[in-house]
């Protein structure tokens, strides 16, 4: 989240596109509700499904699936061609201005550079064109015709609204309804919010669908101001600690990003990755990525990691490809993975085609479980009868369980969607021998460092040195230890750069500040972006002063945000080139003269004046937020409609010419899945995924009040599909696609309704996830059964949301 879940009380309008909050994020939910009884906003769902967000809308729109792009890009086409935009905003704090390089093309679907057979980008010519200076050149008139501004006019031109009824199956004025009502927007004073979740992200081109967003929100100013922001809704507690953390493959802790095969040398890495500034006086603050790393490399080795062997780079992997979890699985599939260790992970359940995730932990030597219940995961290798028909005999893969305890049973930090890190205390004591994950995963690290140490191997360095002193009890380090950790904290003293007789902090204390980072050595820190969370004053995620001095929010006292206790990121784009509020009234920060102060942390260095022409958006060479995307993104440098790999035309009705055009060009895809995609011949419905309130994911079907709530798998279907086939409320019925099928009560509803896309009549099926062959449910089918295995090109992320399913009555 930009913002945070608080901050929605502010909103003039809410829209949620891509998520159900009301059902999947009921506690979240109360802030639209506050918002629209005390600040009258305005509510709109756009979603395939009348859902229970809908029913307590102002307004809902329906869209097909998978179609969001055409939706988003219509309405970026429409504030442009109607001048409804935050024009102040646009010109100082985007990319408008800035000149593309000649040499950029995009043609009937497909950005230069395009290798079909690689299925991959030479993103070389999408970049800005440079000045003698090393500086991007503008054009303040945005009359050049490859100024960014005008790229994006002429790259929406055909998004129009006659597109979005035809593509995405939404009556027009009900499109333009939505548009008009987010244009309202484009004000000082008024703002809208964009929430969303999983129906977003869930797409081969999800990542894309986030940025059409992120730029309508642009378009009106409504990024980094009270109300406003790009507000992902977290489907676990602690979804974003994970990202936070690093646990993604291709990451280390804070988004730095691990190597690749070809960055052998240190300093091109570093290099690489430290952002000059590429216009005068900006802060880039990626610039100091060495400090950032550094630090950390510190935190894990120690003495160990000195200049002399640049930090111990040699010592972290260098990547040949990304193995993110559709890859691991493919590997396995090929036999090439002997172990596999699931913590706190039920793949079988939540990765794309289950049977394919089944076959591939069959073929493993050994897989390991750690988690507090038994899964799927666990159980893969009984047979369920037909839930889970397999040869058990013909499994030959040992199965550990190490039974890990749950969140109650421990003390720890969780980091909501809203950046908050929050400090919880053990409520109970774990049954059995259940451990904490710390302690497990401890004693397999001590483990594992002995036999290397006694048996040598390779190259043992990266395991034997790792340093772990710094805890009491090495083999059981505490929470409290690990807190302190990836907070940092001084190994030697840090000094004031500008007065090296003044020590900031002395050897051996917490740090307090991002400013006390170093690359010199002088500092560790586990995660730089949560520096501050755990200082010389104590534990701040623990604080729970809940004041809130202006009404507008920001409980700065309660809990610990990243960073910097920041509650809105980019909070100094709500004001003006002065330092002056835009909106008076939910000022976030302002400029008084001497220095940025406010009811928020701004985010901007204190005492740097709006004089000195610094942008808001600090993370970016630019100082500017970015339309145009520099080559960062798989797809291109504009978000573009691509249908999913199962999709019910067969072509790209934006694109209707191009065959290279109709998926996603460089999505996660594998050569030996591609059979696998359903045709909508034989495959006509679209089937679609989500969640219910009366579950959590795959964890509440072991409860027995959550069982008694929902205790059998259903799918919803439409009343005019249940017509069509013969299905009546309660009959089953069998929803079967290219990969599997799965058996259900049918729940014949009026809140899905059949659409018109392209002159063909569409039914939407709706798939809940929830059900399994493990639980106190009545056993269920596996809802990824039904899904296909590929993913978005730049988070890997699988396309749940939109795959080609046939409806059948049993």
């Amino acid at each position: 989240m930009t913002n945070h879940w608080v901050d929605i009380k502010n909103a003039d309008v809410v829209l949620i596109m891509g998520g159900n909050a009301a059902e999947a994020h009921p506690c979240g939910f109360k802030w639209v509700t506050e918002a629209k009884a005390h600040n009258n906003a305005y509510f709109m769902v756009v979603d395939p499904r009348f859902n229970r967000s809908a029913s307590v809308a102002d307004y809902y729109a329906p869209i097909r699936s998978g179609s969001d792009i055409t939706f988003l890009g219509a309405i970026i086409n429409y504030l442009l061609t109607n001048d409804k935009i935050h024009h102040e905003y646009v010109h100082n704090y985007t990319d408008f201005s800035f000149i593309v390089r000649e040499d950029f093309r995009f043609e009937d679907g497909i950005f230069s550079g395009y290798n079909e057979e690689k299925r991959t980008y030479d993103k070389s010519t999408w970049e800005y064109e440079l000045g003698p200076d090393g500086y991007v050149r503008t054009d303040p008139t945005l009359r050049h015709p490859r100024c960014v501004y005008q790229l994006l006019k002429k790259h929406y031109a055909h998004y129009t609204p006659e597109a979005v009824e035809r593509v995405c199956g939404t009556p027009k004025d009900k499109f333009l309804h939505v548009a008009e009502t987010l244009a309202s927007t484009a004000v000082a004073g008024r703002a809208a919010t964009i929430m969303y979740a999983l129906g977003w992200t869930q797409h081969s081109i999800g990542a894309q669908i986030l940025r059409c967003g992120a730029m309508v929100q642009l378009l009106l100013g409504n990024i980094g101001v009270a109300g406003g922001g790009m507000n992902a809704l977290r489907g676990h507690s602690n979804i974003q600690g994970l990202t936070d953390l690093g646990l993604l493959t291709s990451s280390l802790t804070g988004y730095l990003s691990l190597a690749n095969e070809a960055e052998q040398d240190y300093t091109a890495y570093i290099a690489k990755r430290t952002k000059k500034p590429l216009r005068p006086g900006q802060v880039s603050y990626w610039q100091h990525y060495p400090k950032f790393h550094v630090s950390l490399m510190k935190s894990w080795y120690g003495d160990k990691a000195t200049k002399e062997n640049n930090w111990a780079y040699d010592y972290l992997p260098k990547l040949d490809r990304p193995y993110d979890m559709l890859q691991i699985f493919e590997l396995m599939n090929e036999g090439k993975v002997n172990g596999y260790l699931a913590q706190g992970f039920n793949p079988i359940a939540s990765l794309s085609n289950s049977h394919r995730v089944r076959n591939g932990l069959a073929k493993l030597k050994f897989l390991v479980i750690m988690d507090p219940l038994a899964t799927e995961t666990s159980e893969f290798w009984r047979n369920f009868g037909e839930y889970n028909d397999v040869d058990t005999a013909s499994i030959q893969t040992e199965v550990f369980r190490l039974p890990a305890t749950c969140f109650a049973e421990e003390d720890g930090s969780i980091v909501s969607s809203s950046r908050v890190l929050q400090w919880h205390w053990k409520a109970a004591e774990p049954p059995g021998e259940a451990r904490p994950d710390i302690q497990i995963m401890s004693e397999l690290h001590h483990r594992m460092k002995a036999m290397y140490e006694k048996e040598g191997g390779v190259f043992p360095d990266p395991i034997r040195d790792l340093d772990w002193s710094h805890y009491y009890n090495p083999e059981d380090p505490t929470p409290e230890e690990l807190a302190k950790e990836y907070n940092g904290w001084a190994i030697a003293d840090v000094v004031d750069p500008k007065d090296p007789h003044k020590v900031l902090r002395k050897a051996g204390q917490q740090l307090g500040a991002l400013g006390e980072l170093r690359d010199d050595g002088s500092t560790a820190s586990g995660c730089w972006i949560w520096v501050g969370c755990w200082t010389e004053e104590g534990n701040q995620m623990g604080r729970r002063d809940n004041s809130d001095p202006t009404g507008i929010g920001n409980t700065l006292k309660w809990a610990w945000a990243w960073p910097a206790n920041r509650r809105v990121l980019y909070n100094t784009a709500s004001t003006d080139l002065k330092g002056k509020p835009f909106n008076p009234k939910r000022m976030l920060v302002q400029w008084d003269g001497q220095k940025w102060s406010g009811p928020d942390i701004p985010d901007m260095t204190p005492t740097l004046a709006p004089e000195s022409g610094a942008g808001p958006f600090i993370m970016n060479p630019e100082g500017v937020a970015r339309f145009f995307s520099r080559g960062l993104m798989a797809e291109g440098t504009f978000p573009t409609h691509y249908e999913a790999f199962d999709n019910p035309l067969g072509y790209n009705p934006m694109y209707p010419n191009n065959p290279k055009a109709v998926s996603s060009p460089a999505a996660r895809v594998f050569g030996s899945i591609w059979d696998t995609f359903g045709s909508p011949k034989e495959y006509p419905h679209v089937g679609t995924t989500y969640r219910l309130t009366e579950h959590f994911h795959y964890w509440t079907k072991h409860a027995l009040i959550n069982a008694a709530l929902q205790p059998e798998q259903f799918v919803e279907i439409g009343e005019a599909l249940a017509n069509e086939m013969g299905i009546r409320q309660g009959d089953h019925v069998k929803v079967s696609s290219k990969r599997g099928y799965i058996k259900a009560v049918a729940v014949v509803t009026k809140r899905i309704r059949p659409m018109q896309i392209d002159g063909k009549t569409i039914h939407h099926v709706g798939i809940p996830i929830h059900w399994g062959f493990k639980g106190m449910t009545r056993p269920g089918f596996l809802a990824n059964t039904l899904t296909p295995f590929v993913g978005d090109g730049n988070s890997f992320t699988p396309e749940f949301k939109t795959f080609l399913v046939k409806v059948e009555k049993i």
